[in-house]
């Protein structure tokens, strides 16, 4: 498909793609906003919003793109609206043109009190000037490339130095995947991966299978994000409309477990498939409908068996427990609670407040995110 075919018409994954961005958006902004207008706060008083491939804002069946559901987003929240900075780069002067006429054109464009900037530069020139508003306030940016050009480790790592930047990027597997063995785009992927590392990862993919390729670069990229400091990286997978392989991913990266925390309870509404209720952290149309007939796996009972096992005589709050053991794990917050519930049933934890003590509702006991849990040193036979 040409990208000029992709504005045509919505598909399913760019409507949930532009959902989960515009969704953390909205709960970063109020995040970051809320923290500044703390009594003595000091430092910026705005926020940001960077958009580096923002495209036409609308495709032509009228659905509307990232930029404008951010937009109504801001446009909704007195605190973010006032505070917000928007700057949206396209390199096709057509399509930047045509979203700074849908954004001028709505009829609440009055309210902004910083009208948005538009640019239209090529992603890897010369791109300071946007640079510098993520160098200067709290930043969300979003970075969109039609394949891979543009993307590099510099580039997030520019995104993200400063407090309260977050970036969510769009990772095409697809043609990464064939690109990264080849020595025609190794100056491309080297940007993404580094060269040393690049050639670690060539090295590990051969002879594995399509699975095992797509967990090994998944690592690689993740360890390479993790070495310009992105504390929390946290990847959600589109399949391609035959459910069969994976066609892209979009990653958050983030320096602040709370980003992390609140971008995995998003993406896990957006899982088509759940397993004893533990979120898949993919979109798959294909099986969006066909609920599972039985549960091939029992993750529930791994996490209980691995909160026992490394736990074992430790005394932690409920959200100590989730902020600690969560990382790089498809588990949210709900899981870990039904979980320490079930063990505290069975005498293998106690916890404080205990199960007599605390509210119930919809028929069960509560679980705060405060009780206080001590796990039972287990006994070996």
């Amino acid at each position: 498909m040409r990208k000029k075919e992709f504005f045509d018409e919505a598909r399913n994954q760019s409507i949930i793609k532009a959902a989960i961005v515009s969704k953390y958006f909205d709960a970063w902004a109020n995040v970051i906003s809320g923290h500044l207008r703390r009594p003595g706060t000091q430092g910026a008083r705005n926020i940001g919003y960077i958009d580096l491939f923002a495209g036409p804002g609308k495709y032509k069946d009228g659905t509307q793109s990232t930029p404008m559901l951010v937009l109504e987003k801001a446009l909704n929240n007195p605190n973010v609206r006032d505070r917000l900075i928007m700057i949206f780069n396209d390199k096709d002067p057509a399509n930047i043109e045509k979203l700074r006429a849908e954004i001028e054109e709505h009829s609440r464009y009055h309210e902004l009190k910083n009208k948005p900037q538009f640019y239209s530069k090529e992603i890897g020139s010369d791109i300071a000037e946007i640079l510098e508003l993520a160098h200067r306030i709290p930043s969300l940016s979003f970075v969109d490339p039609w394949g891979y050009k543009g993307l590099s480790r510099k580039l997030i790592a520019s995104l993200i130095a400063d407090w309260g930047c977050d970036c969510i990027f769009f990772f095409n597997f697809n043609r990464v995947n064939a690109a990264v063995s080849s020595d025609l785009f190794r100056e491309r992927m080297s940007a993404i991966f580094s060269a040393e590392r690049l050639s670690i990862l060539t090295a590990r993919l051969i002879d594995l299978s399509s699975d095992q390729r797509e967990l090994t670069i998944l690592e690689e990229l993740t360890a390479a994000m993790s070495e310009i400091s992105a504390v929390h990286i946290l990847p959600f997978c589109f399949k391609d409309d035959r459910g069969r392989r994976t066609s892209h991913h979009i990653i958050l990266v983030t320096k602040h477990f709370k980003g992390y925390e609140i971008m995995k309870d998003i993406m896990a509404k957006y899982s088509t498939s759940l397993d004893q209720g533990v979120p898949s952290f993919v979109y798959n149309q294909a099986t969006k409908a066909q609920p599972f007939l039985f549960e091939l796996t029992r993750p529930l009972d791994e996490l209980s068996d691995m909160l026992l096992e490394e736990y074992a005589g430790r005394e932690l709050t409920m959200d100590e427990i989730y902020a600690e053991h969560s990382l790089g794990k498809p588990y949210i917050k709900k899981n870990y609670k039904d979980v320490l519930r079930g063990l505290e049933e069975r005498g293998h934890i106690r916890c404080s407040p205990a199960a007599d003590d605390r509210k119930k509702q919809k028929g069960q006991i509560t679980f705060a995110d405060s009780v206080k849990v001590t796990f039972l040193i287990r006994r070996t036979k």
